[in-house]
């Protein structure tokens, strides 16, 4: 390794300058030719190329004086050292040069021909298809052992099978016939078997969900819709219809009535640390406890009220078909024990389906429901109009709420008028018990009309802005015999009460539900004498005897 001077660049790179000012020294790398050069001088190499004689030292004197030439040019210069120097230049014309002629070589990016593919004629595919094995999904043949030669002679059509069994469901909104027709069946057969069943049960009673077995016979002619050879499904809880094709052509109805226990169901259990969750893991449906929860929630305070250690009592309405299926109602009885205090025992009563206590007295009530869960924006006084700019008389309060959130009525009611009202807007009037009136204003869309009974809870329409309104909210009022009063001044109960007559058939059924035993409809249901014969197999030899019989 030597010190030399580069003496293409001392004057174009600052760099490379010393800094007393005197020319840049650099480290560099020499070849042999170069060291031996410089040791015995031009002179001495002279002659030493001159005393070769022979063809062998001529090519070595040769190659020795090309690689010192080649030595001496600088081909591939470092283009991060000496940035806009002559050298860097020439080195990026190198660069580019060499790039432009690797890209004049490039072979380019068109495809390359491959030879030909082998013509295959319609023989050959059979041929080939008859010796592979290739999935269904795929196209693969089942059954063929080699390819058809010109012996064979193609069917004029596909053969058919003499019979298709197959299951159709009824949608929602749609009609039996129709289904029916879906499902292949000719118009002149499904409006047969609509007669039929319409005997035994309404085709609007049956549950959008039914699901019924199908099994279609042989076509008639072609082209032809296959016929009805037997349809089976289950029309009710406690019944089941076939429809069968006799030997004579025609089509029959069967009623097979379904043994039901109507036993209902009781759970009781502890608290615990939620409710909910005892219930639940006691084998409560999820739609009794929500039932029951809200039925109690009226009267208690589920929250403060109810300890840990309590005991729930719920009866639901059970049913259990002799053929296994189960099926859970509605809640008919909550009831409650709490240590300490007194019982709570609510059982569903009449018509409308409202729990009554056990002395006779109806839903408690406590105070009013809020028409919607917002706060309160403004409250009833005297008050400037955002809208018209002067202090007047606000009748009413302000519910914080937005755009389209129901609006549920306070208490039991009956509608006094629905429609346009001025500066309301859409507004909704309710006339309750003693003398009290409410109006809901500003509504979006109504969902009642007037002369219309509603509940406690019922939505009665939608949170708007119309009328003299700046933005969605509910501006809800409040009237006592005709006057505007404060809506929060009021606190009233709803009760409904039991007397004579129904009050004693309350407390009989009431007495009688709840000498249920917990978790007694839960055991399988015994079959009857006839349901265990039915269910036996039938040997052979019986069958036999039974033809005796019949002859």
């Amino acid at each position: 390794m030597f010190t030399t001077h580069d003496q293409d660049t001392a004057g174009d790179d600052p760099a490379d300058s010393r800094a007393d000012g005197g020319p840049g020294w650099r480290a560099a790398v020499l070849t042999h030719s170069q060291i031996m050069s410089a040791q015995i001088g031009p002179e001495t190499s002279s002659a030493i190329l001159r005393r070769s004689h022979n063809l062998a030292e001529r090519f070595e004197a040769w190659r020795l004086k090309t690689s010192e030439r080649l030595s001496n040019i600088d081909f591939a210069p470092n283009l991060a050292e000496a940035i806009g120097s002559r050298r860097w230049f020439r080195g990026l014309a190198t660069f580019l040069g060499l790039s432009a002629a690797s890209i004049a070589f490039w072979p380019g990016f068109a495809p390359l021909e491959a030879a030909p593919a082998t013509r295959v004629s319609d023989s050959v595919r059979d041929e080939f298809r008859s010796q592979m094995i290739m999935p269904l999904a795929l196209g693969g043949d089942s059954g063929r052992h080699m390819g058809a030669t010109a012996a064979v002679t193609p069917l004029a059509s596909a053969p058919e099978r003499p019979q298709i069994e197959l299951v159709a469901t009824l949608a929602q909104g749609d009609s039996f016939g129709r289904m029916l027709q879906r499902a292949g069946i000719g118009s002149a057969d499904a409006a047969r078997v609509e007669a039929l069943i319409s005997k035994s049960v309404s085709l609007a009673d049956i549950d959008p969900g039914t699901q019924v077995d199908i099994t279609l016979g042989r076509r008639t002619a072609p082209n032809s819709p296959r016929p009805l050879s037997a349809l089976d499904f289950r029309a009710r809880f406690d019944l089941a219809l076939s429809v069968q094709r006799g030997p004579d052509g025609n089509l029959s109805l069967e009623r097979k009535p379904i043994r039901v226990d109507d036993t209902p169901l009781r759970i009781r259990g502890t608290v615990g640390s939620s409710l909910y969750r005892s219930m639940r893991a006691a084998g409560a449906p999820a739609s009794a406890v929500q039932q029951y929860l809200k039925a109690l929630g009226d009267q208690v305070n589920l929250d403060s009220a109810v300890r840990s250690t309590d005991t729930f009592d719920m009866i639901v309405d059970y049913r259990r078909a002799a053929t296994g299926e189960r099926q859970a109602g509605k809640l008919i009885y909550a009831g409650i024990d709490r240590a300490g205090s007194p019982k709570v025992q609510l059982m569903r009563w009449g018509s409308d389906g409202r729990f009554y206590e056990a002395s006779g007295v109806g839903e408690q009530r406590a105070g009013l429901m809020r028409p919607v869960p917002g706060s309160i924006g403004s409250k009833y006084g005297p008050r400037r109009h955002p809208i018209l700019g002067y202090v007047r008389m606000h009748g009413g309060m302000d519910f914080h709420a937005s755009y389209g959130q129901p609006i549920v009525a306070v208490a039991d009611a009956r509608v006094i008028s629905a429609g346009r009202a001025g500066g309301c807007g859409n507004a909704v009037k309710l006339q309750h018990a003693a003398g009290l009136a409410t109006r809901y204003c500003h509504m979006s869309k109504m969902a009642v009309r007037a002369g219309q009974s509603v509940r406690r809870g019922q939505v009665i329409g939608y949170v708007g802005s119309t009328g003299l309104s700046t933005g969605p909210h509910l501006h809800y009022e409040m009237y006592r015999n005709g006057k505007r009063i404060n809506p929060a001044s009021v606190q009233y109960v709803t009760r409904a009460m039991l007397s004579g007559v129904q009050l004693q058939q309350f407390r009989s059924v009431l007495s009688q539900i709840k000498q249920v035993e917990a978790g007694a409809a839960l055991a399988p249901l015994a079959p009857t004498a006839s349901e265990a014969k039915s269910s036996e197999p039938v040997r052979e030899i019986d069958k036999l005897d039974e033809s005796k019989k019949v002859d």
